[in-house]
Formats: structure tokens, sequence, C-alpha cells
């Protein structure tokens, strides 16, 4: 290696770069969890998983997007072909973008959901980094209230798979008809429509919100703002199922312009970590974008970081994580051979399982199991390989005999 890509090399920083995560082993054990509940409880409702790039073309965000966002928060570049390309910064306009490409082709009702990887450059702060992962579950071709039923009802069910509790969390809907009502007794002309709904959308993080209302239309807004016979019916349908924590916002807008009806966020009632959890609505329009008829839709997104924000504040992560079943011991290199014979014969039975290649003593061995987490840990020595009798011990340390291979299955697969 030349000098000059020695210097370069020894300055490479071994950081990350800013607002994004590296997944260590822990770290993205924590992650498969939370991945593994939302996956397994939207498969519940039948919905179906999608993918796609994480590249798009800019002029998909620059229509229906909200103007910051698109402005000021997204990667976008010019590629070497001269196409202006944007890292994702959310999923809703490629569902869209897809659902368009097949629109013929497809029967609909479409139940579909995916767990990308989004981009946004902000600043980085609690519950909001420059990437994160995000469930989004969309329900196309249903105009009727049922659909933000089955979409606030799948949300809330995936908090309590979570582990929360009903009075930890509050559901706030609005309808944004409710708002364009208004907007049109006012006679507000769109530009100014459109920075009302951005002042809106920053309410509860400004101090001087009416100050700015008053510049902007001369009275305050939210005078006269009352639940129509939607969100009346939709209150009532979702405490019919049992859903009692679901409460009227009138200036409840979310900050992307394609929404058309119903939305919702749901917010965390902790006073430490009082903020919106996720949230989503209707998007009946997004598909006239391409030029197609358009198709009624309904869905959310949830983002891995605040859902994990809230898990730890409320004490509901796991605590111990296994990365494997059994720990093979080994006490000297002549017995290798065997203990890959016992770990592939436990493997077939749908076991993991660990060899050690230490060949140190049975003590520090037992130890590096417990990183893994093993529940059982097996000692091959020269009386087990003589006699094809193993010593199996628990996740203690605690020996519980000598067994053979298939008590030694018998056994684990008893425990679990």
């Amino acid at each position: 290696m030349s000098e000059e890509k020695s210097k370069v090399s020894k300055n490479v920083t071994t950081e990350s770069y800013k607002g994004v995560r590296d997944f260590y082993p822990e770290e993205q054990a924590i992650q498969n969890y939370i991945f593994d509940i939302m996956r397994s409880t939207v498969t519940l409702f039948g919905y179906k998983e999608y993918n796609a790039s994480p590249l798009e073309y800019s002029e998909l965000y620059t229509d229906k997007t909200s103007e910051e966002i698109v402005s000021e928060q997204t990667y976008t570049f010019m590629d070497r072909g001269g196409r202006n390309v944007t890292l994702r910064p959310e999923m809703t306009p490629t569902v869209a973008r897809m659902i368009a490409s097949r629109r013929k082709a497809m029967a609909f009702p479409q139940r579909l959901f995916s767990i990308p990887n989004v981009f946004r450059y902000e600043r980085p702060q609690r519950g909001r980094l420059r990437e994160h992962y995000q469930l989004n579950a969309d329900l196309f071709g249903i105009d009727g209230i049922d659909a933000e039923i089955e979409i606030i009802d799948l949300a809330n069910e995936l908090l309590k798979r979570f582990g929360l509790k009903e009075d930890q969390y509050e559901i706030y809907i609005n309808d944004r008809s409710i708002l364009e009502d208004k907007f049109e007794e006012l006679e507000l002309d769109p530009k100014k429509k459109q920075a009302v709904y951005r002042l809106l959308d920053k309410k509860d993080k400004i101090d001087d919100f009416d100050e700015k209302l008053n510049e902007l239309i001369g009275g305050d807004l939210l005078v006269g703002l009352e639940a129509n016979e939607r969100i009346d019916q939709l209150i009532e349908e979702l405490s019919a199922r049992g859903i009692n924590n679901v409460k009227f916002k009138p200036y409840l807008v979310r900050g992307f312009d394609y929404y058309t009806g119903v939305i919702f966020e749901i917010f965390d009632t902790n006073p430490d970590n009082s903020r919106s959890l996720f949230g989503g609505g209707r998007y009946d329009d997004l598909l006239e974008v391409f030029g197609e008829e358009p198709v009624s839709a309904v869905g959310f997104g949830m983002g891995d970081v605040t859902i994990r924000d809230v898990l730890e504040t409320y004490d509901l992560l796991p605590k111990e994580i296994s990365f494997t079943d059994i720990y093979v011991c080994v006490s000297d290199r002549q017995y290798k051979v065997y203990a890959d014979n016992v770990a592939t014969r436990l493997r077939k039975n749908g076991i993991r399982t660990v060899v050690d290649m230490r060949y140190d003593t049975i003590d520090s061995q037992l130890k590096r199991s417990k990183k893994y987490g093993s529940k059982f840990a097996l000692v091959v020595d020269e009386e087990a390989f003589n006699s094809d009798k193993l010593i199996l011990k628990d996740e203690y340390g605690k020996t519980l005999g000598q067994k053979s291979l298939e008590e030694v299955v018998a056994i684990y697969k008893r425990e679990v």
C-alpha cells in the first residue's frame, strides 16, 4: 500500500454518519423483536408484504408531499445519467406509484404493508433521526368508513401487542373536510390555506401560535369547529370494538398534502414522552399524479425509533436476548468432530446450536454460553465421547445429568 493510501485510511472515522445507526447484534435483536411484532400483527389482518428500492425519481414527491419535506428534508441528487433522484423520505408515494403501475390488473380491496428504511435530512433528536425504519399499512379500494375503522383498529392492536395499556396512549382524530369547509367560509386563497395548514401542523411546537394565526386569517380558526357525522360514527363504532381512547382534535392536520379525509395520530400520555407516536389517514387522490383513476386509500406509518422510545419508557423491551438454544462446550480439540456431529443433529431438530472452539476450561466456555443467552449447555469430554452420553447443564450452570442426544432433544422441546 502506498504512503498516500495509508494516510487516507488512518483518517477514516469509525463513527457512523450523523443521525443514522449501526445495529450490533444486541441492538439488531431488539430491532427484530419490534419488526416481528409489526409483521405478525398486520398479517393477522390479512395484509400482504411488498417492498421497493429506496431510490425514486424526485418528481414523485414534488406534487403531493409537503413543501417542507421536499425542499428541506430530502436527500436529493443528480445521478450520472442526469436524472434527479431522491432517497425516499416516506413510503406512501412509492406504494401509490406501484398501485398505479398495475391499476388495471389489480383486484380491490388491496391490503399491503412494508417495513422500509426511509431518509430525511433533519436535526437528530429524541424520536427523530435522519433515517429510520417504518411500518406502513395501507388499505386500498374501500370508500366507506369501514376502511378507517380497520386501519385504526389495526394501529390500536399493534400497541396492545407491544404491551401498552389503553390509558398509556390516546388516539386523536380529525377530518380534513371540516377544515376545508372552514377555509371556504373564510374565502382563503390556496397559498394562504397552505400556510394555515403548515401553522396548524406546528401548533403544539410553537409558543406564538395564536399570534401567527391572527396574522394569517385575522381571527381564531378553531372557533366553531365541531366533529361531523363521519367523526361521530367513527368514534362510536371504534368504541363498540372496545377502543375507548379516541378523541376529536379539530386542529389535527398531519404534515402531508395528500390527505383528503379522516386523519389520526396516536399520542403517548406519559409527560416524559408526550409526542405523536405515529399516525395516518385517508388519501384518495394520490394516484391522479400518475394520470390514473383515483383509488380510495387509508393507511398509516409507525416508525421504529419512536415506538422504541415509548417501549423503553414503559419498560416493555425484552430484557433477555437469546442468540442460541444449546451451547456445546468441548474439553479438547480431539472431540471437535464428535461435537460437530452432535450440533448437526440438534440443528436438524430446529435447535439453534453453537460449538465452542476455544478448548479452554469448561467454566470459561459456560460463561461464554451465558453471553449467547443459551437455555442449555452440553459438555463434550472424554467420558461423553466414550459413552455417547452428554453432560447437560441448564442456563445457570447446574448439571442435569448425563443424557443421550435423543433425551437432550426431548428435554429441550418439553421446556420450550
